[in-house]
């Protein structure tokens, strides 16, 4: 364990084990090729305390997410609940997906308060990679 989480152990932060364990053993970094018209892609950031989310989905004929991949740039809260949305959406329809909320991010990574922009930022990942797929189905569909 590193020593950032060591000291933050010892203090009182509110971090959940939850987000820890998903913060030391991320699941699903990576990327996928923007150009695949089969994946949908969410950049989204927070320019109060500098996070910087992508998340990709990968989409199959029949709308199902069979894969999520996302790369992180911030504190462990934002990289817990993206590693956390990856696992979640996998297996859902883009109307499955689009209803999760921050609010339930928050809650399984039990966040503290001062956090809780993290969850929304992975939230609003989601929404845009969905959109961003759809809009590449309609201009295929178009041309």
């Amino acid at each position: 364990m590193g020593f950032a989480l060591r000291f933050l152990r010892g203090i009182d932060h509110g971090i959940g084990e939850k987000v820890i364990d998903h913060y030391e053993n991320p699941r699903n970094v990576g990327s996928f090729s923007k150009a695949d018209l089969n994946i949908g892609t969410g950049m989204v950031g927070a320019p109060a305390c500098g996070d910087v989310m992508k998340l990709q989905i990968k989409v199959n004929d029949q709308g199902i997410i069979e894969d999520a991949k996302f790369k992180t740039y911030g504190c462990g809260s934002a990289i817990a609940s993206s590693s956390l949305l990856t696992e979640w959406v996998k297996g859902k329809t883009l109307e499955e997906a689009k209803q999760i909320k921050n609010t339930d991010i928050a809650a399984e990574l039990d966040l503290p308060p001062v956090k809780i922009h993290c969850s929304v930022l992975a939230e609003d990942a989601i929404r845009t990679a969905i959109e961003d797929y759809q809009k590449k189905q309609l201009e295929q569909a178009g041309a």
